[in-house]
């Protein structure tokens, strides 16, 4: 029996009457497979890269692969706690981290969960984990010193207020003192910075050693603890840097001064790494997925100094990498490098032959402090990373054993002496006025007939000397941004007089 037209016309309408262009939005899915921090989840057809999950026993997860049969989530939480089966529900927000002025002072966990005991953090404010870093015209140059206490640094790879400096080394060098002994020298700065300290897989033990120094020396007042530690899953150690910056950010458009010290993001990488294969992402080189170099520029792109039409605020950022043996040429050292506006090269040979802070001044570089560096740190420190250069290839000439002439011989006393003034004791930081002074001390020849092992002595009673003697040079000193000829005599009578006292 054929079928009339009218009759094909008549279903094609009813059909088109019954159409609805809104698609369906399925609020809760099922867990189809969990283990190892992930779980495959079927019936979220519209879920978000990014978005916040609810599944049972309080347990979160977030949506990291979006795939055609299932959306693969992340979980913060125990995977003994989800089972297969269990109803999985989407909170339509992407992943957030409570932030602004209650953070401060507390020790909080990558979700802004409070770890240390004080109760809860009484903020409304929430801000996404991963955001789009500010574009070239929202920002402004670098051109503000960010003192970290520390004079080989200072004087040498200077850091601006919004660079992002790396310090890389060897584990057991002192990648993570530099950074606390920058934080406690932010105590007394002018515009004193928040700082963020993230601690990314280190060892509980190794982070509550952290917070009680900085406790310890007043630095907690201003500082926050961000703490993804090694027994934490992947997904929490993955989000943890993220949700530091966004912690900082918050200040940052507020037009305040923010540094953020990630430590470290080699273990951030691992951790990304465990996840990507989990999630099946196909591995590159030594298996790490091919989005690795993206997953650390977007974090450390959003580190900046913002135009004064926004604020003028700064995010500094200080990443720690951890290599091995002293290989630099590995895959994520090089990466972060790349992405970053110098290193600060720690090398565990210097370190075991006793300079420390181990600054390598011939690897350690800053792109950008140079531009932020006061005035007169320029004034005493210009000839110093040449002398210690110059120094450094000397004494690997004279291990020959070969004679040396007068000059030479000098050139090595004074590199000596230049090393024993770089020494400095961990958590003592030094204003700038001592640095300048003690500085210009060994770069101006004045402690070249001090025998090398009376160099830190010498310098610590001309310190004493010049504060009860000479308090009003010294605050001059520090007040001024430039040494004048004046000042340059009076600091010159300073040290003679004093060196007539020294035994």
């Amino acid at each position: 029996m054929a079928i009339r037209p009218e009759e094909i016309t008549a279903v094609i309408k009813k059909q088109i009457e019954g159409f609805s262009s809104s698609t369906e939005l399925r609020e809760e899915g099922s867990v189809l497979q969990v283990g190892d921090g992930i779980a495959r989840v079927y019936g979220l057809e519209n879920a978000m890269s990014g978005e916040l999950l609810e599944l049972p026993n309080g347990v979160m997860g977030m949506v990291l692969n979006l795939e055609r049969e299932n959306v693969g989530c992340v979980l913060f939480g125990s995977d003994r706690l989800v089972k297969e089966g269990d109803p999985v529900r989407r909170t339509g927000r992407i992943m957030q981290v409570p932030v602004g002025d209650a953070m401060i002072g507390r020790v909080v966990d990558p979700l802004g969960r409070p770890l240390d005991g004080r109760g809860p953090i009484k903020t409304s404010k929430f801000r996404p984990i991963d955001v789009v870093a500010p574009g070239v015209m929202a920002r402004s140059p670098v051109n503000e010193p960010l003192q970290t206490g520390i004079k080989a640094i200072d004087a040498m790879i200077p850091i601006g207020r919004g660079q992002r400096e790396l310090i890389i080394g060897d584990r057991q060098t002192g990648k993570t003192a530099i950074a606390v002994d920058a934080i406690i020298n932010q105590k007394n700065q002018p515009d004193r910075p928040i700082c963020i300290y993230v601690a990314v897989g280190q060892k509980q033990s190794t982070v509550a050693q952290v917070v009680q120094t900085l406790q310890d020396h007043g630095a907690m007042e201003y500082s926050i603890v961000v703490s993804a530690a090694a027994a934490e899953p992947a997904p929490l150690l993955y989000i943890a840097p993220y949700s530091g910056c966004s912690i900082g950010e918050e200040f940052l458009w507020q037009g305040r001064h923010v540094l953020v010290i990630y430590d470290d993001l080699s273990k951030h990488a691992q951790a990304y790494r465990q996840l990507s294969l989990l999630l099946r992402r196909p591995p590159g080189r030594e298996a790490y997925p091919g989005d690795v170099f993206y997953l650390h520029s977007r974090l450390l792109e959003r580190a900046c100094k913002l135009s004064k039409e926004n604020g003028g605020g700064s995010l500094t950022a200080l990443p720690i990498i951890e290599t091995q043996a002293n290989d630099v040429s590995a895959y994520i050292p090089t990466n972060v490098i790349s992405i970053t506006d110098g290193q600060i090269y720690l090398e565990s040979n210097l370190f075991y032959s006793g300079i420390r802070p181990a600054v390598n001044v011939g690897l350690s570089v800053s792109r950008v402090g140079g531009a932020a560096q006061t005035k007169m740190m320029k004034q005493v420190a210009g000839r110093l990373r040449l002398d210690m250069a110059q120094y450094n290839a000397l004494a690997a000439f004279a291990q020959f054993g070969s004679e040396l002439d007068a000059a030479s011989q000098r050139q090595l006393g004074r590199g000596e002496r230049l090393v024993e003034i770089l020494k400095q004791g961990q958590y003592a930081p030094l204003p700038v006025d001592q640095q300048v002074l003690s500085i210009f001390a060994g770069t101006n020849g004045f402690v070249d007939d001090v025998a090398a092992k009376d160099v830190r002595r010498f310098e610590s009673e001309l310190f004493a000397f010049a504060a009860s003697r000479h308090p009003a040079t010294i605050k001059e000193l520090a007040d001024k941004r430039a040494i004048d000829d004046a000042l340059k005599a009076r600091l010159e009578a300073l040290i003679k007089e004093f060196k007539a006292l020294f035994r």
